[in-house]
């Protein structure tokens, strides 16, 4: 089964502009991703897709693999479909550009699901962590998840999902956007527009859902840790120079 890693690579964010050229410890942050995806050893190869000449320019001059796409994209997967076709794979993972601590654990746990006795029902497979607290499975910034008996994703929302009549917090389960398709469910996915749920929630996976595809949900306690606010990357720079500290003891 060979699997290919596809980093879509937006330079424009509302929240903060241009930060995957941002430095991060002497590296970008989009270096720091593609760098952490090949360091896994868990992909045949990993490619970068931006709409920016200067992220293109970034990774190629670092001896990295990088594609343009057009400028114009709904989602990060809107992104990687437009060049589904033509990659060598049978399984794509799309790891967010704003991501550069990437969990090995968790993507093989994700990567192994098409491998097991289900395998041949999976067109989409995502993870998904327990939320430990009702403030968190408040926060519409996190979006929530509900699965049938055997893994299987029923719904997505901002909402809280399931919602308890008793006003008593529950099991519920955060979703992580990462996402690992099949090539065939990627190259159709190119070819669906979004949908009105899609548009009103924000939601990709909604379309995913609406258009019939299985989406397999993986259970993990390994959240990465992305960056979106300047707030995100100055923890980020900290935890580098902790992490550089404890190799010096």
């Amino acid at each position: 089964m060979r699997v290919v890693a596809l980093i879509p690579a937006r330079f424009q964010s509302e929240r903060l502009p241009g930060k995957l050229l941002k430095d991060l410890n002497g590296q970008t942050v989009i270096r720091r991703t593609y760098e952490a995806a090949q360091k896994s050893g868990l992909f045949d190869d990993v490619i970068v897709v931006t709409d920016h000449s200067k992220i293109l320019e970034e990774i190629v001059k670092h001896g990295g693999k990088a594609l343009m796409s057009r400028q114009k994209h709904a989602t990060g997967t809107d992104r990687i479909a437009e060049f589904a076709h033509q990659i060598d794979a049978d399984i794509i993972i799309n790891i967010q550009g704003d991501e550069p601590f990437i969990n090995r654990r968790a993507l093989k746990n994700l990567i192994a699901v098409f491998e097991n006795d289900k395998a041949s029902h999976i067109d989409i497979a995502s993870l998904m962590t327990p939320i430990k607290d009702k403030a968190e499975f408040l926060n519409p910034n996190n979006v929530k998840v509900v699965v049938d008996v055997d893994g299987k994703a029923l719904f997505f929302s901002r909402a809280p999902i399931p919602y308890s009549r008793d006003k008593v917090f529950e099991k519920a389960y955060k979703h992580i956007g990462v996402y690992a398709f099949r090539k065939k469910s990627l190259a159709l996915i190119s070819q669906i527009p979004q949908t009105e749920l899609e548009r009103i929630e924000k939601l990709e996976n909604l379309r995913f859902l609406e258009f019939g595809f299985n989406i397999y949900m993986v259970e993990t306690d390994q959240v990465n840790f992305g960056i979106d606010t300047d707030e995100d990357l100055q923890k980020a720079i900290l935890y580098l120079k902790n992490q550089a500290n404890e190799k010096m003891d």
